[in-house]
């Protein structure tokens, strides 16, 4: 007798997630928050693509793992944009001597 979690359940929290994702983006100074921030975003179109993935093909989630792939796949190019991401607040950080976003508005020192 296993009940299965609604699909709205999964897209509630997904939308929760990335409306904090979101509030951070737009309300942190920090580059680094920023970035924690843009991968909660991340990870709650992790969980729609997932969870329609379950939801959306045959029962028990039989069938191609679309669904999963484009996870995989989101998870990948999050670790590029992460190991991007610091090397840039790295560079800005020796350059301006702080971490803070409003402070890397031009390109001369």
């Amino acid at each position: 007798m296993t009940q299965q979690i609604p699909l709205t359940w999964f897209l509630y929290f997904a939308s929760a997630s990335f409306a904090i994702g979101l509030m951070g983006v737009l309300m942190r100074r920090n580059a680094i928050g920023v970035l924690m921030a843009i991968e909660i975003m991340l990870n709650a179109a992790n969980v729609n693509f997932v969870a329609f993935w379950r939801y959306g093909t045959a029962p028990a989630g039989e069938g191609p793992l679309t669904g999963v792939m484009m996870a995989l796949f989101v998870v990948t190019i999050a670790a590029a944009e992460v190991a991007v991401g610091v090397g840039l607040i790295l560079l800005c950080y020796r350059r301006w001597r702080s971490a803070d976003v409003e402070e890397f508005d031009g390109l001369s020192g």
